[in-house]
């Protein structure tokens, strides 16, 4: 049987949020969902087409068993993560905003399964065997030492059997601090083929900043010598309306993503979706294909409720040609 088209690691949550643009503080409810950012790329790509595999570790109780269901629902493959039976499965919370009020996320994550996993427990010989490429984030390495020093394991073993390999810098201020970010994530990229980034993620991270965001991905890829730079780009109106599209820098070459105005349900996630939609172009068809998949899959993601994409190829692929809002039947 071949191998995984694409294999992601990291750590997903249980996501809790109030209903009807609650404040956490004045809920009584709280709606469940599972997101978090390798798995949700993982799907977005397996969505499109791609064989996918998640590598995380997990506890082995009803949220673990959750969050496994889940990634199993969207035809990832799950026989790789590793169980405990002890630690903890993160939470977090995200409070929906309206304008002037934006959307807050509060984290429960310490101290994690995944917090505590260590470089040798995951069997990576067998995990890679046959597969294409490896993705992960600047999330998975925040989260404790012994994450780091598995996810250095995970791309210098990626690297080695010949899988190209994409990181989604993802920059997360209550996780890590923008020096510890540099110190970590500088060695990760240069090993790395594909970054996935934003302008401001970039700035705070690798101290580049610059007068386009085309200048931002020419300096990138120069100075870890990447393939290709993604940097997905969103302006925002307002919190519900938002306009969404993305550049891709490959070969030297500068390939633009269609642009979107979007009227947002959940924004969360939206950014591994377009990694998901763009690593399926890029693996199938080349730069180009990826920044348009990936573009216009994150766009539909973030018309649904939760973390995780539910938009098919066949919407995305309208959705590109141009079609309209009038009823499907």
């Amino acid at each position: 049987m071949r191998g995984y088209d694409l294999v992601a690691f990291g750590e997903t949550m249980i996501r809790l949020s109030p209903p009807d643009l609650r404040r956490l503080e004045q809920t009584t409810l709280l709606e469940v969902n599972v997101g978090g950012s390798e798995l949700n790329v993982a799907v977005a790509a397996q969505r499109l087409g791609l064989r996918t595999a998640y590598v995380t570790r997990l506890t082995k109780n009803p949220l673990g068993r959750m969050i496994a269901n889940k990634a199993r629902e969207h035809g990832v493959d799950t026989c790789h993560i590793v169980w405990t039976d002890e630690d903890r499965v993160g939470i977090y919370f995200v409070e929906f905003g309206a304008s002037p009020r934006p959307n807050a996320v509060l984290y429960d994550r310490r101290d994690s399964a995944m917090a505590k996993i260590r470089p040798g427990e995951v069997d990576w010989d067998a995990v890679f065997r046959g597969a294409r490429h490896f993705h992960t984030s600047g999330i998975t390495p925040a989260l404790s030492s012994t994450a780091a020093a598995a996810t250095n394991e995970a791309i210098r073993k990626a690297k080695e059997v010949g899988l190209t390999v994409s990181l989604d810098l993802n920059y997360r201020a209550r996780l890590w601090t923008q020096e510890e970010a540099r110190r970590v994530m500088e060695p990760l990229t240069e090993q790395a083929d594909i970054l996935i980034t934003t302008e401001e993620d970039t700035e705070r991270v690798f101290g580049i900043k610059a007068d386009s965001y085309e200048r931002v991905a020419e300096l990138l890829a120069e100075r870890f010598n990447l393939s290709a730079v993604a940097i997905t780009l969103r302006e925002t109106p307002s919190v519900w309306r938002n306009i969404w599209t993305a550049i891709v820098l490959a070969g030297g070459k500068l390939y633009r993503g269609p642009e979107f105005e979007i009227e947002i349900v959940d924004r969360v996630g939206a950014g591994d979706a377009f990694a998901g939609g763009f690593l399926y172009g890029w693996l199938t068809d080349g730069p180009e294909a990826g920044v348009n998949w990936g573009v216009a899959i994150s766009a539909l993601a973030q018309t649904n409720p939760g973390d995780l994409c539910w938009a098919t190829k066949a919407e995305a692929e309208r959705l590109l040609k141009g079609g309209g809002l009038r009823i499907v039947r």
